[in-house]
């Protein structure tokens, strides 16, 4: 459902928006408020386990937060997307920005996972999107294929499955496995999103 607006918004009428209705998180996208879709229960697992494994990381680097707006650009216009996680790092975005705002700059890195509904060719087309707006890396999930695709500003994107190890010289002393975060978030490997 698309919020009903008779015009396209400028960045600050989306940002002065009220909040959704039942916790719906709106995306500026080509002047309307987009909503997020609902996650499911895998979404939600992979989220957190995700979380707790660049948090450990990145406790003294930057922050990591899920569902944390940022304003960027897009093809000349404004866009305002809500990545299931991001990363910033304290170079990007001082220690001491203390405000309850979308983030103001583009992060290091935006982590997408597929929901039921969207599809792999989506999700790269809003990663390409990211990166034109300035972030360095996106990882996109799927839980059916069991994987993680980092696209790069400068390279073609790199798809990990299994016990291969994700390592970025952007984020130095990072590495795991695709196997172990789709363990730590408890999802066989039978099923998916």
């Amino acid at each position: 459902m698309i919020l009903q607006v008779n015009h396209k918004l400028t960045l600050q009428e989306f940002l002065n928006l009220p909040p959704g209705e039942g916790d719906i998180t709106y995306e500026l996208v080509d002047g309307q408020a987009i909503p997020k879709m609902s996650p499911k229960r895998f979404h939600s697992t992979l989220t957190r386990a995700l979380l707790f494994l660049i948090y450990a990381w990145c406790e003294d680097k930057g922050e990591v937060c899920p569902e944390w707006s940022i304003i960027l650009t897009c093809n000349g216009r404004d866009w305002v997307p809500t990545p299931d996680l991001l990363y910033i790092s304290y170079e990007r975005l001082s220690k001491d920005w203390n405000e309850n705002e979308a983030c103001p700059v583009p992060p290091e890195l935006a982590i997408e996972i597929i929901s039921p509904g969207q599809t792999f060719g989506q999700m790269t087309g809003k990663a390409q999107d990211y990166l034109n707006a300035g972030v360095l890396r996106v990882w996109v999930v799927d839980s059916k294929a069991r994987s993680i695709t980092v696209f790069y500003p400068d390279a073609a994107p790199k798809t990990y499955v299994g016990n291969k190890v994700i390592t970025d010289t952007l984020f130095e002393g990072l590495e795991f496995t695709v196997e172990a975060v789709f363990q730590k978030a408890k999802i066989p490997a039978k099923d998916g999103l």
